[in-house]
């Protein structure tokens, strides 16, 4: 499958009824790891122009209640599909069933040190004691023959796991960012189609944003290439930069579009 470059063109003709971005932060919205001013005064764009950003990351459910709090931003779903937090109403909401935290965070912990016995290297990342429905590590490190052991150890035992270029995540097998986004759409923007809604990103955990049967306009940021191949469902589309900067090159098109429809 060949990816779309961006093109004004390209973007006039297919992308001119988006109002609302779905978006993965890290990689994606950071520059080296660190957000920057041309991220905000993107998002603050955005915003003005009625385009709603809804964040959608495998951070923690802690560090995300934090950002959707200064962040210009519509709202956030944290830990790979498992809560949210709005901007209006900043509580913690699970959207993956969990009956017994307590029980589930044990059992996390247990399938952890297991994959540690296999892989001693790993090392519990520094946000996981803000999580409430995975379980994370430094991967940053791992090779990829080695990430794909530890998918297929998980597999077996039937544990879901998926990663990105700096967490590997254990969580529940059913638990992803499209069901979240698609739990999301039909609560709270019920009156818009998927055509209406873009998703973004540029790693494996970002990979159901991108499955075109549900998602028709999906983009990546060109980081996303050292991943493709490994890919099941690729996105669309693939800005011509990478992280921050492929965002704003996108964000920078849809504005323009959104002046020159308001204009007409």
């Amino acid at each position: 499958m060949t990816l779309t470059k961006l093109t004004k063109e390209l973007l006039t003709n297919q992308f001119k009824q988006i109002k609302v971005i779905a978006t993965d932060i890290d990689g994606t919205l950071t520059k080296k790891g660190e957000f920057s001013s041309q991220l905000l005064s993107t998002l603050e764009q955005l915003q003005k122009h009625n385009i709603q950003v809804i964040l959608i990351t495998g951070r923690s459910a802690g560090w995300c209640q934090g950002l959707v709090n200064y962040l210009p931003v519509w709202g956030i779903i944290a830990e790979n599909g498992g809560v949210y937090c709005l901007k209006d109403n900043q509580e913690i909401t699970p959207l993956t069933a969990i009956n017994d935290i307590k029980k589930h965070r044990k059992s996390l912990q247990y399938n952890f040190e297991y994959l540690k016995s296999q892989f001693p290297q790993l090392i519990t990342s520094s946000d996981n004691q803000f999580r409430i429905t995975d379980w994370t590590f430094d991967c940053h490190e791992l090779t990829q023959g080695e990430l794909l052991n530890i998918k297929q150890i998980c597999d077996k035992n039937n544990w879901g796991f998926t990663y990105s270029h700096i967490q590997g995540h254990l969580k529940p097998i059913e638990q992803n960012k499209a069901k979240a986004l698609m739990m999301i759409k039909e609560t709270y923007f019920k009156q818009l189609s998927f055509q209406e809604i873009m998703t973004v990103g540029d790693s494996p955990n970002d990979e159901s944003l991108f499955n075109a049967d549900i998602f028709p306009i999906s983009v990546g940021v060109s980081n996303i290439l050292k991943y493709t191949e490994r890919l099941q469902y690729k996105p669309i589309y693939l800005t011509n930069l990478s992280e921050i900067y492929g965002f704003c090159e996108l964000a920078n098109f849809l504005i323009e579009l959104k002046k020159r429809l308001d204009y007409e």
